[in-house]
C-alpha cells in the first residue's frame, strides 16, 4: 500500500511538471502562484477586511472571532509542521526526481506541506465566519498547495497533509474560542475602546 502510494505521488508531481514544463505561460503563472506572495498576500487581505469591514455589531464579533481564530490556527499549524519536521525527514521531489525545478530549493522536509497547513488554516479561520468567504479562501490555499507540487517542490501527499492540519488544529482552536468567548468578549470591547477593533 505505501509503495502505490509513493508512486503515485511520483506519478502526479511528474505528470503535472511536465505539462507545466511545455508551456512558459504555465511555467510562469505556476511560479507566480507557488511563491511566497500572492496566495499568502490574498489571504491575509481577507482575513483583515473580516476584522475591519463588519459594521453591525454581532457581524463584527463573529468575523473578529474568526480572524482571530484564523490566524491562530494558521500559527499554531505552522508549528505543528516544524514539530514533524524536526522528527521526520522526507526529500523534496526535486532531489529524487529529473523535474523542471520551477521554484527556488528548499531544503527543509517535504512532509508536511508548510504552505498548505498555513493556507488551509487561514482558510478555516474564514470560513467558520462566511462560507463564501471561506469557499474563495480555500480555492486561494488549494491553488497555493497545487502550485508547489507542480512546481516540483512537493508531493501530493505533502500537500493533503499539511491541509489536514491546518483544518484540524483551526478547528481545535475553535472550539477553545468558544469555550473563551466571554473572555474574548470582553478583551474586544476593550480593543474597540482604542480603536483595536
Amino acid at each position: 500500500m505505501v509503495h502505490a502510494l509513493e508512486r503515485a505521488d511520483i506519478a502526479v508531481v511528474a505528470w503535472l511538471n511536465a505539462w507545466a514544463g511545455h508551456s512558459a505561460f504555465v511555467s510562469a503563472l505556476v511560479r507566480f502562484i507557488a511563491g511566497d506572495y500572492m496566495a499568502p498576500v490574498l489571504l491575509s487581505l481577507i482575513v483583515l477586511g473580516m476584522w475591519v469591514a463588519p459594521r453591525d455589531s454581532a457581524l463584527r464579533y463573529r468575523y473578529q472571532r474568526a480572524a482571530i481564530t484564523a490566524v491562530a490556527g494558521m500559527g499554531f499549524a505552522a508549528l505543528v509542521v516544524i514539530v514533524i519536521n524536526g522528527e521526520m525527514f522526507r526529500p523534496r521531489p526535486f532531489v529524487e526526481q529529473t523535474l523542471t525545478l520551477l521554484f527556488y530549493r528548499p531544503s527543509d522536509s517535504s512532509f508536511p506541506l508548510h504552505a498548505a497547513a498555513v493556507g488551509f488554516g487561514l482558510a478555516t479561520g474564514v470560513a467558520l465566519a462566511d462560507r463564501r468567504l471561506g469557499i474563495l479562501a480555500a480555492a486561494l490555499a488549494a491553488a497555493w498547495a497545487v502550485a508547489r507540487v507542480t512546481a516540483g517542490v512537493a508531493y501530493p501527499t505533502d500537500a493533503l497533509a499539511g491541509a489536514a492540519i491546518g483544518v484540524v488544529v483551526t478547528l481545535a482552536f475553535y472550539v477553545v474560542m468558544l469555550a473563551l468567548d466571554p473572555v474574548l468578549r470582553y478583551v474586544l470591547g476593550w480593543a474597540r475602546r482604542l480603536y483595536l477593533a
